[in-house]
């Protein structure tokens, strides 16, 4: 008897390291690659561009080489930082103008 529990014990762990290891192939692995590959995408930048860090100061790349990246804020001043530094590329989000609708109010009576 005991030797039958220990059996069951046994495939039970079995199966239950295959069901992980194939959500992790299958699901977890791939979608770190994804992430991984649009942060480094979203961390390009070139010059002339503006950019956030991670300490979150923007300014456009002025000089960019292998170990320094060289922004510089708008009131002129330039500062170095190395490229694991830069978080993202800055798109400022543009807000829609509010339409004026005060005239089309009259209209609805």
């Amino acid at each position: 008897m005991l030797a039958a529990a220990s059996h069951g014990s046994s495939s039970i762990l079995i199966i239950y390291a295959v069901v992980f290891a194939a959500l992790y192939f299958f699901y977890l692995r791939p979608r770190s690659r994804k992430q991984k590959a649009a942060r480094l995408e979203g961390r390009k930048v070139e010059v002339g561009e503006r950019a956030q860090t991670i300490g979150g100061f923007v300014g456009t790349i002025v000089k960019q080489a292998d170990d320094l990246v060289t922004l510089r804020s708008a009131s002129g001043i330039e500062l170095d930082f190395v490229p694991s530094a830069i978080a993202r590329r800055f798109d400022p989000v543009v807000t829609p103008e509010a339409t004026d609708d005060s005239s089309h109010e009259g209209d609805s009576k």
